[in-house]
């Protein structure tokens, strides 16, 4: 594993060190990039060596990648490393089952190594606000790791988020209102009650962990880009963890330089400030007022890095969709009966979105593009039976 060599303000560049935990940049509080000294590591040699060293171990998950991730003892649980399945009706789709991975969603790579540093740098007590999976995430790892662990939830998130989060012993509290104000609660609170907030975007590790995504896919590709990613977009860390690893593959040499994948940044039309802000051009997004969707891990409503998403869009020629949820409905329903994958509802979104591109002649059939399934359908039953319109079964 390396050591890492800074820490470095996405917006104006500054240096940290990190030798002791940080947040945001102190001089504008800009999101924070882990940067290593990746000399030795180049060349295809040391790619190789990812896979002969993963099958010396019953499960590396991400942990595959330790070259490229800080050095420290990691808290795991066996995320990372899930299926890329083809689908039968696109041949040159791929869907990445996020849902695979430990409580279910792709949470558990970014909070599995926020964790992990949390536990290196001997953190007792964290926080975060949470549109759903991340609350099952951070609970489930900070009870690996013997740290507390405060949640602050909307009270309509999916029920299975909830219940999840109690068992695993973490401090929940529901609350009426977005997950805005789930984060404004952990801001005013943290310091008199001695948290680490760990929200989206407001520490440097999480985007490490789902940066796993980018090394993956690409390495379940043949070490070869897509021509598309498509990925459901409410605070965006996997996106921006993708684009990091991307640069340093070719950075390495893993990856022959040459174009990226377009970034399709996926949204519902009820709770869609990227979409709306890449449509206008603008270089932030606004708070979405009145946020409503069922795809409840898409209901946020002012991305902490929605500057850094929107440049990573227009550098890769991609774009921002918003979907009616009535289309997300559509398109989980179909995949369902069709392909046998019981999509989230922001899996949904990204499935969606393809059907719309290819019918529009953005893509075509011949692109090779990954679709995102950020989480297991089975953890939206509640939710999705209310948007079918479905009742509770009863006994004849």
């Amino acid at each position: 594993m390396p050591k890492i060599k800074n820490l470095e303000c996405s917006r104006c560049k500054a240096t940290l060190s990190a030798d002791t935990p940080q947040t945001l940049c102190p001089e504008c509080k800009g999101s924070l990039y882990v940067r290593y000294d990746l000399t030795a590591l180049k060349g295809t040699a040391p790619r190789d060596k990812i896979a002969t060293d993963a099958a010396r171990e019953p499960w590396p998950g991400m942990w595959r990648y330790k070259s490229v991730l800080p050095d420290a003892t990691p808290v795991t649980l066996g995320e990372g490393w899930t299926p890329m399945l083809r689908t039968k009706r696109h041949a040159n789709a791929y869907l990445k089952e996020e849902g695979a991975n430990p409580t279910g969603s792709f949470k558990a790579r970014g909070l599995g190594l926020a964790i992990t540093m949390a536990k290196h740098y001997g953190l007792k007590k964290l926080a975060v606000p949470s549109a759903g999976n991340a609350a099952g995430a951070l609970a489930a790892y900070a009870a690996a790791a013997d740290i507390e662990a405060n949640i602050f939830m909307p009270k309509d998130v999916p029920f299975a988020n909830y219940v999840e989060a109690v068992a695993y012993g973490a401090n929940v509290t529901l609350v009426n209102g977005l997950i805005s104000d789930c984060g404004r609660i952990v801001a005013e609170r943290s310091k008199a009650e001695g948290w680490f907030d760990i929200s989206t975007l407001k520490e440097p590790y999480r985007v490490e962990g789902k940066k796993t995504m980018g090394y993956e896919l690409v390495e379940q590709l043949g070490w070869e880009y897509p021509d598309a990613v498509f990925y459901p977009t409410g605070g965006g860390v996997g996106l921006i963890g993708m684009w990091k690893a991307f640069a340093e593959m070719e950075e390495l040499g893993w990856v022959k330089p040459g174009k990226r994948p377009r970034m399709i940044a996926v949204q519902s039309s009820g709770c869609a400030p990227m979409a709306k802000a890449f449509d206008e051009h603008a270089n932030a997004s606004e708070m979405w007022p009145n946020a409503a969707t069922f795809a409840a891990g898409l209901r946020v409503p002012k991305p902490y890095g929605d500057y850094i998403m929107l440049d990573i869009l227009r550098e890769s020629g991609g774009v921002a969709l918003a979907i009616p949820d009535e289309e997300i409905l559509a398109s989980l329903k179909d995949w369902a009966k069709n392909e046998g994958i019981f999509l989230s509802p922001e899996g949904a979104a990204a499935t969606a979105a393809y059907d719309r591109l290819l019918a529009s002649g953005y893509l075509k059939p011949s692109d090779r593009v990954v679709l995102f399934n950020t989480g297991s359908g089975s953890k939206y039953t509640d939710v999705t039976a209310e948007a079918m319109g479905l009742k509770g079964p009863t006994a004849s």
